[in-house]
């Protein structure tokens, strides 16, 4: 078995371990804020090969992500047999809005939208892209609002109490859909923490949700804290390391 598929599989049994108990391991989680399996895998491959990605999707894996805007394009389009046989591609991180109408021709999914700006650019160019025949693919590009729940100065995302705001001015657009809500969290060790940035997370979603807003994604976890995530309700959780190995610097010339 290739090291890819076996860290796959040893992924997949720890999310599911982590969706069915407390993270002492002793309790079976039953409570209304247990997350509804299955818990969907992102597997983050920026800076690795098309090869890899190959690899894994060989595994089975059929969800990527990646961080930089070209190096994704050209991926997705040495890839591009896989496109009929069910790979999907998420793009995570801030966006730059002159990149907009790449990620809205190439990509299924935005982790990342924290401006009304950004978002429209994308529902704009996605239609386009179908209009051109660009895109054959008739969906809307799906959207996750990101959150910035630690309130670091460097993490990108919308503040906790403007999330609402901007999701109601995201639902009308056309050529997108909001599917829900993205953060990362802090880089701490400290679980308490993260169990806090995560549950503000989902107390963020369950507030879109009373206002009459349909999203159904929590996307939060890494390979370091997943496990904490899918506690607090995570819906997907977005993997690199754990999967690929310790990645390479990054690409020459683009910013995550």
């Amino acid at each position: 078995m290739s090291p890819i598929k076996a860290n796959l599989q040893h992924i997949q049994r720890e999310i599911k371990w982590a969706a069915e108990h407390t993270p002492d391991g002793k309790t079976t989680i039953q409570n209304e804020n247990a997350p509804r399996l299955p818990i969907s895998l992102i597997a983050v491959s920026k800076t690795k090969p098309a090869a890899m990605v190959r690899e894994a999707f060989a595994a089975g894996q059929r969800l990527f992500g990646e961080n930089y805007v070209q190096e994704g394009v050209a991926k997705i389009g040495e890839l591009a047999d896989l496109r009929a046989q069910g790979i999907e591609w998420h793009f995570i991180g801030p966006l730059q809005s002159n990149k907009a109408k790449l990620v809205a021709q190439h990509f299924d999914w935005v982790h990342g939208v924290d401006r009304l700006k950004i978002a429209q650019a994308l529902a704009k160019n996605r239609l386009e892209s179908r209009a051109n025949g660009v895109d054959a693919d008739d969906t809307p590009l799906n959207i996750c609002i990101q959150v910035n729940v630690s309130g670091e100065a460097s993490k990108g995302g919308v503040a906790p109490d403007e999330t609402l705001a901007l999701a109601k001015q995201i639902v009308p657009l056309t050529g997108t859909k909001l599917r829900g809500l993205m953060t990362i969290i802090e880089n701490t060790p400290d679980e308490a923490a993260q169990r806090a940035q995560f549950a503000l997370l989902r107390t963020l979603q369950d507030e879109v949700l009373a206002h009459g807003i349909t999203v159904d994604t929590l996307s939060m976890g890494m390979s370091q804290d997943f496990r904490v995530a899918i506690a607090e309700g995570a819906t997907m959780v977005r993997i690199g390391s754990a999967i690929f190995g310790a990645r390479d610097s990054a690409v020459i010339g683009e910013k995550i």
